[in-house]
């Protein structure tokens, strides 16, 4: 009883820190065009179009004109469209990952830690529909001719957080031997990324896909428990 209440005490601090970083951002873009910086008044433009319209769909040109610069000023600051895709990304990753850090590293069980820092991810995209479909749409789309993928630091900073709780487990004796963790590490995350996709396409195509964001926590766990020694 004692760990469960100090692990719901560590879910909303975590949910906290988050909230509070990612409200701070968007309230610097409630400020007149005047005095917000065109640098985020490009990211915010893109965002916004990325999501509506889709990457290929915007060109630099719109980006621009919604933020009321121009494109000197993106190719100032991010280089190209795909950069500006990119620093999207990293903002993102860059508010997550230490909030993930900070839950989890007084956490003694790694299982724990797993299961906190799901609730983390799945709260923080619930928080920003314009980011979740970003990174379930465009986040790891193959583009140019099947030569790159875009993989922003963050990203890679966070396959290394779950990398760690998951080979945590499997030094605790508590993975099933025949389990690689980052097999298992992919298999999970593509499992989460494939079901929250799926949710977007019915929202907008009529795709089957009725389930809740607490059957997706359901499955995710399941897996999990597949994976752990008996």
């Amino acid at each position: 009883m004692v760990l469960l209440c100090s692990l719901c005490v560590v879910l909303r601090l975590s949910g906290l820190i988050v909230e509070s970083l990612w409200v701070g951002h968007e309230m610097r873009f409630q400020r007149t065009g005047s005095l917000t910086p065109s640098r985020e008044r490009l990211l915010e433009a893109a965002k916004a179009l990325f999501a509506e319209r889709g990457y290929e769909a915007t060109s630099t040109a719109t980006i621009c004109r919604l933020a009321g610069t121009s494109e000197s000023q993106l190719i100032k600051h991010f280089r190209s469209k795909q950069g500006i895709l990119e620093a999207i990304f990293e903002y993102a990753w860059d508010q997550l990952n230490p909030a993930v850090r900070l839950a989890t590293e007084s956490l003694p069980s790694p299982r724990e830690k797993f299961k906190i820092t799901v609730e983390m991810v799945l709260n923080f995209l619930a928080k920003d529909l314009q980011l979740r479909s970003l990174f379930l749409l465009e986040g790891r789309r193959i583009r140019d001719d099947g030569k790159l993928v875009v993989l922003v630091p963050g990203f890679l900073e966070f396959v290394k957080i779950v990398d760690e709780i998951l080979q945590q487990i499997a030094d605790h004796g508590e993975l099933a031997a025949h389990v690689h963790p980052q097999a298992l590490r992919s298999a999970l995350m593509g499992a989460i990324e494939g079901m929250l996709r799926d949710k977007i396409l019915a929202a907008t195509s009529h795709f089957p896909a009725t389930y809740s964001d607490s059957d997706i926590r359901t499955v995710c766990f399941t897996f999990l428990n597949a994976s752990l020694s008996k």
